[in-house]
């Protein structure tokens, strides 16, 4: 009996010593069950904890999605510059060119006073504005431990965060009183460059509104001169007619076209600022707004002091002249604050009594 017991104890041992041996050979390579290891971490994340919404499922799972749409972003920002800069060249190119000496020989004095002042006036705002908001930086949280309030900690930048701040993956940083990263600026837009970039979406919007309904008989008229068909011979038109016509229908279309869409832009913007709120306080506000409902309270923007006052804070309107020196008229004051603390319900109605 015992010869036969440790017979079968050495049989079984060696059939567990081959077996292991096999499965050791058919082992997948390292690279393999790392990739696997690391889907099995990422599906039991999903259901990791009670806190876990169908936000954070969607997040995970797109994760890649907005890394590779950050990362072109982020090389691809000086090309969306320079687009800018071509494309407002060229308008502005054809109204020296083309409109310019049209206006001289058929409009009157008054009218064309009025053309060279105002289409001047809003090409400075236009170019100073862009270069401002391209090139001020948004503001930063210091990165050394300050005595200022915070309201979390930044998971990426492992620092404190002041209240409206918000990390920017293209930037991979920080920015305070984030509104968003623009990549026709290269640049985020914060708490220091918040109004370059609104009055640059404004006079812009308002640049191409004057040229569309400018031009739009020269439009109409070049447009039937290269398309209609004539019953007679059609009139001799040179190149340089021609060259004209299709430069003045390339104006009109560029100019009708960005000024339907940056004005939809730029009348959301207005509606946030009149709220007192930027866009990602725009989805946080909404959130709160229901989970609030939820529990039957009524939940309060911190940073609404109604919409004049709003719009004062914003502008940075201090006295009555400011309303031309400063939103008029290039200006190039800072905003009101440090963007690290902000006043919360404030006693007076009228914060600037203006």
């Amino acid at each position: 009996m015992r010869w036969c017991s440790s017979s079968a104890f050495h049989l079984l041992r060696c059939v567990r010593l081959r077996l292991c041996s096999r499965r050791g050979q058919n082992r997948l390579p390292l690279w393999i069950r790392e990739i696997w290891a690391y889907m099995r971490l990422l599906a039991k994340s999903l259901y990791f904890n009670s806190l876990t919404d169908s936000d954070v499922v969607f997040d995970s799972v797109f994760e890649p999605v907005f890394l590779t749409v950050d990362y072109v972003t982020r090389w691809f920002g000086l090309v969306f510059v320079y687009l800018v800069v071509i494309l407002t060249s060229s308008i502005v190119g054809i109204a020296y060119v083309v409109l310019l000496p049209l206006i001289l020989n058929t409009y009157s004095p008054p009218w064309i006073a009025w053309h060279v002042c105002y289409g001047h006036w809003n090409l400075i705002m236009i170019a100073f504005h862009y270069y401002k908001a391209a090139n001020t930086s948004p503001g930063y949280p210091p990165t050394e431990k300050h005595d200022g309030p915070v309201v979390s900690v930044c998971k990426k930048c492992i620092i404190p965060k002041p209240a409206r701040t918000h990390h920017c993956g293209i930037c991979n940083r920080c920015i305070l009183k984030m509104d968003h990263h623009c990549p026709w600026l290269n640049n985020c837009v914060g708490h220091f460059n918040h109004r370059y970039f609104f009055s640059f979406c404004l006079f812009m919007t308002l640049g191409c509104i004057y040229c569309s309904i400018s031009g739009r008989n020269l439009f109409l008229d070049a447009y039937n001169a290269l398309e209609t068909h004539y019953q007679t011979p059609a009139p001799p038109y040179t190149f340089k007619d021609k060259m004209i016509h299709k430069s003045i229908i390339y104006m009109w279309v560029l100019t009708s076209t960005v000024g339907v869409a940056l004005g939809a832009l730029t009348f959301w913007h207005a509606v946030l600022i009149s709220r007192g709120e930027t866009s990602i306080e725009r989805h946080i506000n909404s959130k709160e707004t229901k989970r609030m409902a939820k529990w039957g309270k009524v939940y309060r923007n911190p940073f609404n002091y109604s919409r004049l006052n709003n719009w004062k804070i914003f502008l940075g309107v201090e006295k009555r002249s400011h309303w031309v020196t400063r939103v008029l008229l290039p200006s190039a004051h800072p905003p009101h604050g440090d963007g690290l603390t902000w006043a919360v319900f404030p006693v007076k109605k009228d914060l600037i009594p203006v």
